[in-house]
C-alpha cells in the first residue's frame, strides 16, 4: 500500500515539475486524437445528417453498418488498418505504418461511426415538418439542413465529444499501427502499457492522472451538454 502512496505521490511530482516526456506524449495523444477528431466530423455529421432528412436505395444497410462501427472492437480496426497500409498492403505505398499518419486513419475510422451515428439521431430528434416549412418558406434544401443542424446542435456536440472520448482513450488499435515509438508515435495509452511493463509505476500513474482528468473533462461536458438537451 505504501508503494502506491508513493508512487501517485511521486506521479503528481513528475506532472507538477513539467517533465519534458509526459507534455510531448500529451501533446501527441491531443494532436493525434484532434486531426483524427476533425477528419471524423467533417465526415460524420453530413453523413449523419443526410441519413436522418433523406430517404434513398441502401439507407438501411448504411444505418446497420452505422450501428455495427459504433461497437466494433478498435483493435480488429488497428488490424484492418495495419493491412492495408503494411508493405504488401494496397497503401503500402504511402509509407505511413508506424507514423502519426497511421494512427491518425484508425482513429478517424473509430470515431467516425460515432459521430456519424449520434448526429443522426440528434438531427431526427427535431421536428419532421420543420424542413418542410423552411422549404416552403423560400429556404433552399441547403439553408433547411443548416436551420436543422442548428436546431440540434447541441446533440450534434455531443457527437464531436463522444467520438472524441472514444479515441484519446483508445490503446489497441494506435498500439498496433502506430508502434509505440517513443517521441514519434507514443501516445498516453500506449506509454502506461509501456512504464507498466518497464517498472515505471510513477510515470505510468502520472501518465493514467493525465488521462483520467481528460476523460473527466469530455465526460464532464458530454453530462452537462445532455442536461440541457434534456431541460
Amino acid at each position: 500500500m505504501d508503494d502506491i502512496v508513493q508512487g501517485i505521490i511521486q506521479a503528481f511530482e513528475i506532472i507538477l515539475s513539467f517533465n519534458t516526456a509526459l507534455y510531448e506524449i500529451i501533446w501527441l495523444s491531443l494532436s493525434v486524437s484532434g486531426v483524427a477528431l476533425v477528419f471524423s466530423t467533417l465526415l460524420g455529421i453530413p453523413l449523419g445528417a443526410a441519413m436522418a432528412l433523406l430517404r434513398f436505395p441502401g439507407r438501411s444497410f448504411i444505418t446497420a453498418l452505422l450501428y455495427t462501427g459504433m461497437g466494433f472492437p478498435p483493435v480488429v480496426i488497428g488490424l484492418f488498418v495495419y493491412l492495408m497500409l503494411s508493405r504488401s498492403g494496397p497503401a503500402g505505398d504511402l509509407g505511413w505504418l508506424f507514423t502519426p499518419n497511421a494512427m491518425i486513419v484508425a482513429q478517424t475510422i473509430i470515431s467516425f461511426p460515432l459521430v456519424a451515428g449520434f448526429t443522426m439521431a440528434a438531427v431526427m430528434g427535431v421536428d419532421p415538418h420543420l424542413r418542410r416549412q423552411l422549404v416552403s418558406l423560400g429556404a433552399t434544401p441547403w439553408q433547411a439542413t443548416i436551420t436543422i443542424l442548428l436546431e440540434a446542435k447541441i446533440g450534434v456536440v455531443v457527437a464531436i465529444v463522444a467520438g472524441f472520448g472514444s479515441i484519446i482513450s483508445e490503446v489497441g488499435a494506435v498500439m498496433l499501427v502506430g508502434g509505440n515509438i517513443e517521441g514519434k508515435t507514443r501516445v498516453l495509452t500506449t506509454a502506461i502499457v509501456l512504464e507498466t511493463q518497464k517498472g515505471n509505476f510513477d510515470l505510468a500513474i502520472a501518465l493514467g492522472i493525465v488521462l483520467l482528468i481528460l476523460s473527466f473533462i469530455v465526460n464532464a461536458i458530454l453530462l452537462r451538454l445532455q442536461g440541457k438537451e434534456f431541460s
